[in-house]
This record gives C-alpha cells, sequence and structure tokens, in this order.
C-alpha cells in the first residue's frame, strides 16, 4: 500500500497511537509535529518526521509538494480546558486559523480527504443522555467552541471545494498502546485517569473539582474510551472516505459513563491501595455528564469499541510504571 497519510499532532498521545497502527496496515505515513505538546518519544522510528507548526503555511505547502498525500487525520490542536479559558486568543489561533492554514494547503495541492479530531465538547451541557450527533452544539468552554467552529470551517471547504472529512468526537481517551510504547505523556497532567495513577504512587491527594453536580455521587461522569478504539476507528475512517463517502460527524464512546469518584475507586484497584481525594471547587466549562451514543460510528465504519475501562487503567498503569523505571 503506497498511500501517504499526513498526520497532524502526530507526536501526541493519541496521534501516536494512530501512527503505529497506520505502519502495522502498511501505510507510508508523514507526521508534523511542532513539540509543542508532543513528545519526541512518541514519534515512530518507521515515520517521516517534520517539526514544523500548523502556523506556518509555507512550509506546510512544501510538505505537500514533497508527498502525495492521500488523506490528512488532524491532531495538532492545543486541549486543556481550563488553559483555554485563560487563553483564548491562542487557542483560537492554533485551534482555528492553524486549522485554516491546513485546509487551505490541502485544497491548493488537490488533497480533498480529512479526519478531524473533534471532541465531545462541542455538546456542552448535555440536553439528553447518551448524546448523538444531532444533538445541539453549544460549547461552555473555549477548548469546545474552537473545535465546533472548524468544523464549521469544515462544512464551508465541503461546499466551496468539495473537501470529504469526517469529525470524530471523542469522548475521553485512555490506556495506552498493546505494547505499552505509546502512552499519556502530558506535562502538566490533566487528564484524570494518569493522574490518579502518578498521584497516588506517590501518596499524594488526587483533587476532584466539585461534588455537588447533579448525578449519582456529585461527581462528574465521563465516557471513557481506550486510545485503540480509537486509533482503530480512524483506519475505518480512511477507508470510509476512500468510498467516495459524504462528510459526516461521528461519535467516538463506548456508551458508558463512570463518575470521577468510580474512577478512584477503579484505579485503587488497580494500584492495590487506597487512593486519597480532596474536594475542590469546579473548573469552568466541565459538563456534569458525557455519555456518548455510538449507533452512527457502529453504521457508517463498522467500529465498535472493543476495550473496557479495566483495560483503560491496566495499560495506563504498565505505561506509568515504564515511565518511572
Amino acid at each position: 500500500m503506497n498511500k501517504e497519510i499526513l498526520i497532524t499532532g502526530g507526536a501526541g498521545y493519541i496521534g501516536a497511537n494512530i501512527v503505529d497502527l497506520l505502519i502495522k496496515k502498511k501505510y507510508k505515513v508523514v507526521v508534523i509535529d511542532n513539540l509543542s505538546t508532543g513528545n519526541k518519544s512518541l514519534i515512530h522510528p518507521d515515520a517521516i518526521f517534520y517539526n514544523v507548526d500548523i502556523s506556518d503555511k509555507a512550509k506546510l505547502e512544501e510538505i505537500f509538494r514533497m508527498h502525495i498525500i492521500d488523506t490528512v487525520i488532524h491532531l495538532a490542536a492545543l486541549s486543556s480546558v481550563g488553559e483555554s479559558a485563560k487563553k483564548p486568543k491562542k487557542y483560537f489561533k492554533n485551534n482555528v486559523k492553524g486549522g485554516l492554514n491546513l485546509l487551505e494547503a490541502m485544497v491548493e495541492n488537490e488533497c480533498k480527504k480529512i479526519i478531524f479530531s473533534s471532541s465531545a465538547a462541542v455538546y456542552g451541557n448535555p440536553q439528553y443522555v447518551p448524546i448523538n450527533e444531532d444533538h445541539p452544539i453549544n460549547p461552555i468552554s473555549i477548548y469546545g467552541e474552537t473545535k465546533a467552529t472548524f468544523e464549521e470551517k469544515l462544512k464551508l471547504f465541503d461546499k466551496q471545494h468539495d473537501l470529504k472529512f469526517l469529525s470524530l468526537r471523542y469522548f475521553n481517551a485512555g490506556g495506552s498502546s498493546d505494547d505499552n510504547r505509546f502512552g499519556e505523556i502530558h506535562i502538566p497532567e490533566t487528564h484524570l485517569i494518569p493522574s490518579i495513577l502518578k498521584l497516588a504512587a506517590k501518596n499524594r491527594e488526587i483533587s476532584i473539582f466539585g461534588d455537588d453536580y447533579d448525578t449519582k455521587d456529585g461527581t462528574c461522569i465521563r465516557d471513557y474510551i481506550h486510545v485503540v478504539d480509537i486509533a482503530e476507528a480512524h483506519i475505518l475512517g480512511i477507508e470510509y472516505l476512500g468510498n467516495n463517502a459524504q462528510s459526516e460527524m461521528i461519535n467516538l464512546g463506548t456508551e458508558k459513563g463512570y463518575s470521577v469518584k468510580e474512577i478512584i475507586n477503579l484505579c485503587s484497584k488497580t494500584l492495590e491501595k487506597s487512593v486519597k481525594s480532596k474536594i475542590e471547587p469546579r473548573r469552568k466549562g466541565d459538563p456534569p455528564i458525557l455519555i456518548a451514543s455510538c449507533g452512527k460510528a457502529k453504521k457508517l465504519l463498522n467500529w465498535e469499541h472493543k476495550k473496557t475501562i479495566h483495560h483503560i487503567i491496566e495499560s495506563a498503569w504498565k505505561f506509568e510504571q515504564k515511565l518511572s523505571i
């Protein structure tokens, strides 16, 4: 298979897992990453790598001229809800303006297929759960707003330039690759499961941001999906777009939610030790509950998650142990 797949953000957590699976499937992979949040250790040795920022349109165009790109997978984004509230201009510049540079470079070089890494954050506070793709778009964070804005740009480029896209709305990614080579490395760590594992291993407390939500135990509920299942969806997405398919928005989740306290308890069992926690004020932009409806992914991509919350926590712990060696 000689198709070249371009991945922006391919040195990041999710990107590295997608690159790994693509290479196993014999795709040729070109990775773009500015390493601002990506990690050199996650760059696949068999991928072609360019240390390039998506704000540099000239460099993007040069890369497209050097390669025959069949499909783009766009993951290069800033993704901290908390930081986005403090630095909205930074988020719009990278997540929207940088993304537009990529779309323009694609159109100028006759590349007409893209898979976008979107987010459940576009939905905001859910009007119902599980959330399907027809749910109103009403983000309550700047991060979610940038994702929703870029989805609108994708629709515009489809209409004007026949650029076909899949916008995959991830719920909460977790876990590591099956061989534990590609896991979460964030500085600082903001994701719940690796945060629990890191802090508990050092006998430190985990912060619970709000325990007065309208949920079963007062803490936020999220749908956790294994990163390998996410990577599988992208492979199926490439095949889908290759069959002259129409552009679509598709949720990726498990249709099951776990509260913060439930995740702490599950991590405690994996660690075989109690996990200390403390209650802190709510964070701005955190919906009380996010659970996906995934019927569209099954229907259009023939995709279903294979790994459970236990696989996520256990593989995350193995990766964390590897990091601390």
